[in-house]
């Protein structure tokens, strides 16, 4: 099989369908690899690197696409990459597609086969090509939410972890998935007050177990959110809806801003959305 690797072209994506390593893998297996120029140079791969693991080296995405049965990328492909994909072509990467209907229809109408990244289960019915990504967003989901505290950024100047003789943040997590635990791992072991919501009880007391009571858990209704707003400096959305578009905002605390005549942007000077 000829497998391709063209460079991501979405908006600050530096990542690359397949390492070296990888691509050595490939090839001593019979497969032929073939990498556009530069693919690699975000993370600090260069083309002699794919070179000497036998990768062939191409010009343009273009030549990758016409020559590949196989694409793999990370990101999802852009319109002018779905516009090169063809009859019989396997398309490996994440889609996301429950927000993009235009990206959707491209794909279907370009007649390639493609598999989405994060819809793979395994055995267990769980998401193993989703887990390291949603494991990545939520621990840089507190970094981002550090910073965003910092009053130079808008926000009320509460650092996270508090210092002794002044209260620590109160950070508030809905969803309790491998986002949201991984988010309140990094926000406990910075010494902030940890209350993560979810509807799960089995979840909850799983949380509540591992962490033995240091992370507060809440089960999550409209009048938990609601409380929970009014006294959070950082709020994390993780809420993972099965075959559907993320949740920008849960419904709940949408209902508590519409009632409390309070703006996302005006909120924000106490609550710093991390979404």
């Amino acid at each position: 099989m000829i497998i391709g690797v063209p460079k991501e072209i979405k908006n600050h994506e530096y990542r690359v369908g397949l390492t070296p390593s990888v691509v050595r893998e490939l090839t001593r297996n019979g497969h032929e690899v073939i990498v556009e120029k530069h693919s690699g140079s975000g993370i600090g791969l260069e083309n002699d690197q794919y070179e000497e693991v036998g990768a062939r080296i191409v010009e343009t995405a273009s030549a990758v696409f016409a020559q590949a049965d196989m694409i793999v990328k990370v990101k999802e492909p852009q319109p002018a990459e779905c516009k090169m994909l063809r009859p019989g072509q396997l398309l490996f990467t994440y889609l996301h597609l429950a927000p993009d209907p235009e990206q959707t229809k491209l794909l279907v109408n370009s007649g390639a086969t493609c598999m989405a990244y994060e819809t793979v289960t395994d055995d267990a019915g769980t998401l193993p090509l989703l887990a390291p990504m949603s494991e990545v967003a939520g621990r840089m989901s507190i970094q981002e939410a550090a910073v965003c505290l910092e009053k130079s950024k808008l926000g009320s100047g509460v650092l996270l972890g508090g210092v002794p003789g002044v209260e620590p943040a109160n950070v508030v997590i809905i969803g309790g998935g491998v986002v949201g635990l991984n988010a309140a791992r990094m926000a406990m072991g910075l010494g902030a007050n940890v209350t993560i919501l979810d509807r799960s009880i089995t979840r909850l007391k799983q949380i509540d177990e591992l962490y033995e009571g240091r992370i507060k858990t809440l089960f999550s209704t409209t009048d938990t959110i609601e409380s929970q707003l009014r006294t959070a400096d950082s709020v994390i959305g993780a809420v993972l809806v099965a075959w559907g578009s993320s949740a920008k905002t849960c419904h709940e605390a949408d209902a508590f801003l519409d009632e409390e005549g309070l703006s996302l942007s005006r909120c924000c000077h106490r609550s710093r959305w991390m979404f």
